[in-house]
């Protein structure tokens, strides 16, 4: 009986001094996840822009669609908010800091401040815009983009959350 009491009593001082480093490694796992979709959107709105041309008439542009999603699982920290927007429209990136024209991922994890991924223009000449002002991604799962080539005084890629 003494040996299971112990037994136990060891296992739990061993889960309870483990479980900060597993919450430090979920964290860190979900920012690089967040990562990566940062830069699938750039690899994506890169495509677009170089196999397409800017025209005026959205409808008339090229697209490309494309699923983001956040980090969900046990591998995973529990994001509390995640969205598209322009640098300086929330407290996560403010304008000075972001590349002209371009976009970022802005997160907050459970019980942490937001953070940001900027997502740089995919040229020198093009710049980001969002339909409807930030795009909020859902936290829990997938999200559809569409992202369209389209002029405004230059080549602008238009990103738009579809459904």
């Amino acid at each position: 009986m003494i040996r299971v009491v112990t037994t136990v009593l060891v296992a739990v001082a061993l889960l309870a001094v483990s479980m900060p480093a597993i919450e430090d490694a979920r964290a860190e796992t979900t920012v690089e996840r967040i990562g990566t979709q940062a830069d699938r959107i750039e690899r994506v709105a890169g495509e677009t822009t170089a196999n397409s041309v800017a025209v005026v008439d959205a409808d008339l542009a090229g697209r490309r669609s494309m699923i983001v999603s956040a980090p969900t699982g046990v591998a995973a920290a529990p994001v509390d908010r995640i969205a598209l927007e322009k640098p300086g429209d929330g407290d996560a990136v403010p304008d000075d800091r972001a590349p002209h024209g371009s976009v970022v991922v802005a997160y907050r994890l459970r019980h942490s401040s937001t953070r940001a991924v900027a997502i740089p223009p995919p040229t020198d000449a093009a710049e980001f815009a969002l339909v409807d002002g930030p795009i909020e991604l859902r936290p829990d799962g997938e999200t559809r983009l569409e992202l369209r080539v389209v002029d405004r005084g230059g080549p602008t890629v238009r990103i738009e959350r579809v459904g």
